[in-house]
């Protein structure tokens, strides 16, 4: 701190510089970036003269509310019920740890409500933690309409570039940017969770310099797995203000005298090195929430669903452990289809005891047959997910989402459970543990098939005021109750978090599990590009990705089996494809595939990526830096057009490396080839593509 109302925040690289504004009203942002960033004239001053609208509506402000700002954006909307919107609150005070923590106080007397706003640095990281508590100290409720976890100010010149990724079920995590110059951009999910369509991610950087090379570029991801917002505001004055934070399914939230409402974290994260370097931030972060599990080495798995499907018996998934162990695979999971009652999707999620009738000589005795094979034991369960002609539905149809004399919702033929309900979170805990407590099981696949969609609890305790149940923040909470209870009471089992694909992949969700599914789409060109959106946001050693014979959804170019297995190595390397119909040729291929990767996927799981290109370009690929540098991993495809060779003077294409050592010498492991470090920086790896040879996997080390 350099003066009484002036504050720093550091990072490994960054400064985070925050100053009082308005006459001590509110919070703004002075200075963002890297070290010595805040020595001089900040770049969100401005002159202070307004017309039409408020000095607080010009503000960069880290925080404010309506009342204080009225026309061009609040990020809290508080009321008495029935009373008039607006808060109008002082500072009332600052508490600061070193250089790694804050937390500024607002208190609004008249209205009965007290605001803090926290941050709080990542260590290792070059991630600025924020979030909001409000607290009720009035003898009235409060109201509260919109309740942001945070704003970000970010100045530009040029207009804003905002990158963000955007799909449907099966196209998920799409890289898209639009360039904003004047007026409003929003994203959001009400389906109670992340969503497909949207991510609770975004990047800004000035429009006037490119997405990559020395752009400052600026992110935010909002930790939570219910209903989001961001907003971004390309303002007058020359700046983009940010907006993040949870929208209640209810519309509003009333708060009660002597409460407190915590807002989901929002994670900052700033990069001198455009959309490249935020995304090594980001990873670097991810392996900081992953904790001492990033030390436990991702297991190549195999997963059944797409040979047997609901069609799962001991004698099928035996034949299938039997090949895929042959193959190299550590872990075979069992998908949808092992419970009672679950023939096809219209039964049996909710009763969660295995089949005797497809296991008839015991479930224990089909696990430790597929564990004999040398490998762990995984299974596919979907907690929140009940079936109307389940016994566990008989017994409490009052667990479910529903609204008094209205019709329910079929999505994939089931219901959801209300797992804001204790009952329902104690049901939820007790299977989960009776199955990894009477089982040999190393895997848990947890997936999530429907959004909740009659979002009511007939019954509530505080009444049919949908405002006093805040539902969506329930469930969230009792969702991460349950992984919480799942890493204390069971840390040696794996899980991975899945929705339908990737409808809930987010920072909550990434700290409690080790992999999540980023889509159901396993297409070789469709999955490459929603891996490449996906790793701009999230850390390899997260990413599940197998290879499959599915057909392309939205690019259905054949590609060799090659290239899906140098794309889902790319991540955590999982086998989906029917083996039984593969030719020895493509095992003995498979084989040697997976051999390899076991050898690299620490340099894929612990380095430092850099995104060569994308799926558009006709090459791309992805370089992995081992810590030290003494190896580097480098998986290529091609995605477009051949040179025209032998037939014209083609020349082969060529990937440009990064991050290197210029008077290094990097040898290729598997031909001996030597290059020196500025060859690769600045000629790059070349490529010889042809139709049957369009991915390589390149090892170099270092001397």
């Amino acid at each position: 701190m350099t003066s009484p109302d002036r504050w720093l925040l550091r990072t490994d690289t960054t400064t985070y510089a925050v100053t009082l504004g308005g006459d001590g009203r509110w919070a703004e942002l002075a200075a963002w970036g890297p070290h010595g960033a805040e020595d001089g004239p900040s770049p969100m001053d401005w002159s202070r003269r307004t017309h039409f609208i408020t000095p607080a509506d010009a503000a960069p402000a880290e925080y404010i509310p309506y009342g204080l700002r009225p026309f061009t954006g609040a990020d809290l909307i508080a009321s008495r019920p029935g009373g008039d919107r607006g808060s109008w609150w002082r500072f009332d005070g600052a508490t600061q740890n070193g250089d790694r923590a804050l937390r500024l106080e607002f208190a609004d007397d008249l209205l009965g409500l007290r605001t803090a706003l926290c941050y709080e640095t990542v260590p290792g990281t070059d991630v600025v933690l924020r979030w909001t508590e409000l607290a009720c100290t009035g003898e009235d409720e409060v109201r509260l309409e919109r309740f942001d976890s945070a704003a970000v100010n970010v100045p530009v010149q040029g207009g804003a570039r905002l990158t963000y990724l955007a799909g449907q079920w099966s196209q998920e995590f799409q890289l898209e940017n639009v360039e904003l110059h004047r007026g409003r951009f929003e994203m959001e999910s009400t389906q109670g969770s992340a969503g497909h369509a949207y991510h609770p991610w975004l990047a800004v950087q000035d429009a006037a310099f490119p997405t990559e090379g020395a752009t400052p570029t600026y992110g935010l991801a909002l930790e939570w797995s219910g209903n989001w917002r961001i907003t971004a505001d390309a303002e007058p004055g020359g700046a983009v203000r940010v907006r993040a934070g949870r929208v209640p399914h209810e519309g509003a939230v009333r708060l009660a005298p002597g409460t407190t409402l915590v807002t989901p974290r929002l994670a900052c994260a700033f990069s001198p090195h455009g959309l490249d370097g935020l995304a090594r931030v980001w990873h670097r972060y991810e392996r900081h929430l992953t904790g001492e599990r990033i030390d436990r080495p991702r297991k190549v798995l195999y997963n059944s669903w797409e040979a047997t499907g609901f069609d799962v018996d001991a004698a099928g998934q035996l034949e299938l452990a039997t090949l895929a162990a042959g193959l190299g695979a550590e872990l075979f999971v069992v998908d949808d289809g092992w419970f009672t009652g679950r023939p096809d999707d219209t039964g049996g999620l909710g009763d969660w005891y295995p089949d005797p009738a497809e296991f008839p000589g015991g479930f224990d005795r089909f696990v430790e047959d597929v564990r004999a094979l040398g490998m762990d034991f995984g299974l596919w369960v979907e907690p929140e997910g009940i079936s109307p002609r389940s016994k566990l539905y008989s017994e409490h149809p009052e667990w479910v989402y529903r609204i008094d004399g209205r019709p329910v919702t079929l999505v994939r033929n089931q219901l959801l459970l209300d797992l804001g309900r204790a009952d329902v979170q104690e049901f939820v805990i007790g299977t989960l543990d009776r199955l990894l407590g009477s089982h040999a099981i190393g895997y848990l696949k947890w997936d999530m098939n429907r959004p909740p969609t009659e979002r009511g609890r007939p019954g509530h305790p505080d009444g049919p005021d949908p405002e006093r149940q805040d539902l969506d923040a329930a469930h969230v909470a009792g969702y991460l109750r349950v992984l919480d209870h799942l890493r204390s009471a069971h840390p040696h089992v794996t899980v991975e978090g899945c929705a339908g694909g990737g409808a809930r992949v987010e920072h909550a969700t990434i700290a409690r599990t080790d992999v999540v599914w980023p889509s159901d789409n396993t297409a070789p060109m469709d999955r490459l590009r929603i891996q490449y959106g996906y790793l701009h946001a999230h850390a390899p050693h997260t990413m599940s990705s197998w290879v499959t014979d599915a057909p392309g959804v939205f690019d259905a170019r054949p590609r060799s089996l090659a290239f899906r297995f140098v794309n889902s190595m790319a991540g955590v390397l999982g086998i989906g494809a029917d083996i039984r119909h593969w030719t020895p040729p493509q095992r003995a291929e498979a084989a040697g595939w997976i051999a390899r990767y076991k050898e690299i996927r620490d340099v894929v799981h612990h380095g430092e990526v850099h995104l060569l290109g994308g799926p558009a370009d006709p090459t791309c690929g992805l370089q992995f830096e081992e810590r030290g540098g003494a190896r580097v991993v480098v998986t290529a495809w091609n995605t477009g057009p051949l040179d025209g060779a032998p037939l014209v003077p083609g020349r082969p294409a060529r990937l440009r490396l990064r991050g290197l050592t210029p008077a290094s010498v990097y040898t290729d492991t598997a031909t001996g080839t030597r290059y020196s470090g500025a060859h690769l920086l600045h000629s790059g790896l070349p490529y010889a593509w042809t139709a049957e040879h369009d991915a390589e996997l390149t090892v170099l080390t270092r001397q």
